[in-house]
């Protein structure tokens, strides 16, 4: 059981604001303030080369604390500035050509959903959307249906999307991929965090995450996972003296290792900032993080199912800390904007940006607690988007 008490006293964030959209950015935790800017501050003070190589284990932790929290190992682990380019480096990286086929899922990214008709326009490769099923998530029957049809090269779906609190079948979905020998990208940047992740179990053969979201890490971090015996198999977009050695005037050499999808610079005090938040998160447990999370969540929508004019938009057999709402009559900016003048953050969802998914709210109010929110914070908003006409 997490001590409630004991996080939000070392998240200065919560002493100045109802943070209720860590779907968005989470506050970050003393220690990874911390560990930042003794970073900054050693960089200052010491020259930024310098002050890589004295934090050069601090920096080395990043990996087997990021490998330890999804089931993985050090060696399938690359830091990466973002879940964007995580994912990109990934997908890019797969050999591709015309009439190969792509599945994914109604709820995909919009990010994802470009790049995915880039490479269809760029190779004559074929997207495919898995339906729904009755309860609002990807179909596994369907998928499975797809898969015995043939011409997959790749499944690529959201573990949590952004806009309905749904949680995807992504075990079901990886059992199935590895039966068909299919290569499966899983985009984790809502579920690192606040969903007990472990890639084994998942089956996946790349993983794409966030540092800022639920993992609560600084932003301009994420990583990117790649399972040891697919990773050689794959050409990252592009390549620098991290991810391969020049070894004659026209030769190369790649890495082995994950790192082939790492540049050579990056944003060290991110990446040991990092670090220290997945080893945080490990120490409170993951699935204790995910009971909390759920628990409030629950509530969350609980209470406001209950007022009158307030439509919930989640939906799937299993649900996700991202609580996605409208009222009637109201606009879901100025409710937002609302709750910002009263200290309540939340976010706002947009319909235009899921072009595979009719179900959509064209807009909704986007409320994602985290462990360190209270009970108290839930009711607080609830009675702040109901007393105001």
């Amino acid at each position: 059981m997490i001590d409630v008490e004991k996080v939000r006293a070392e998240t200065p964030g919560c002493a100045t604001v109802v943070h209720l959209n860590n779907a968005g950015a989470a506050l970050m935790p003393q220690p990874v303030i911390d560990a930042v800017s003794e970073h900054f501050q050693l960089e200052a003070t010491t020259g930024g080369y310098e002050a890589y190589h004295r934090a050069a284990e601090r920096t080395q932790r990043f990996y087997p604390a990021v490998a330890g929290l999804i089931g993985a190992q050090p060696g399938e682990i690359a830091f990466v500035e973002n879940a964007t380019r995580a994912w990109d480096m990934a997908f890019y990286s797969i050999p591709l050509r015309d009439g190969d086929r792509i599945l994914t899922t109604t709820t995909e990214y919009s990010s994802n959903g470009i790049a995915f008709q880039q490479v269809a326009r760029r190779y004559g490769v074929r997207v495919d959307v898995v339906p729904d099923d009755e309860h609002g998530q990807l179909s596994v029957e369907h998928l499975a249906e797809e898969l015995r049809q043939g011409d997959i090269r790749l499944v690529a779906i959201n573990h949590v999307p952004t806009h309905n609190g749904l949680v995807n079948p992504a075990a079901e979905v990886g059992r199935l991929c590895r039966e068909s020998d299919v290569l499966y990208l899983l985009d984790a940047c809502q579920s690192v965090g606040q969903l007990a992740i472990d890639v084994t179990e998942i089956g996946c053969d790349m993983l794409s995450s966030t540092g800022r979201k639920f993992l609560r890490g600084p932003r301009g971090t994420g990583f990117l996972y790649v399972r040891h015996d697919v990773v050689t198999t794959l050409e990252p977009p592009f390549l620098d003296m991290r991810s391969a050695e020049w070894t004659a005037p026209d030769t190369y050499k790649m890495r082995d290792d994950a790192r082939r999808f790492e540049t050579w610079e990056r944003y060290v005090a991110g990446q040991i900032g990092l670090g220290v938040a997945a080893d945080y998160a490990a120490a409170l447990g993951v699935d204790a993080i995910e009971e909390r999370i759920t628990h409030l969540a629950a509530m969350l929508r609980e209470r406001l199912a209950a007022e009158p004019g307030v439509e919930l938009w989640d939906r799937g057999e299993k649900k996700s800390g991202i609580t996605t709402f409208t009222v009637d009559g109201r606009d879901s900016l100025q409710i937002r904007d609302m709750l910002l003048e009263q200290g309540i953050n939340v976010s706002v969802t947009h319909g235009d940006e899921q072009q595979y998914d009719s179900r959509a709210a064209k807009e909704a109010v986007r409320a994602s607690p985290h462990y360190y929110n209270t009970e108290d914070e839930m009711e607080r908003l609830v009675d702040a988007v109901t007393s105001t006409g």
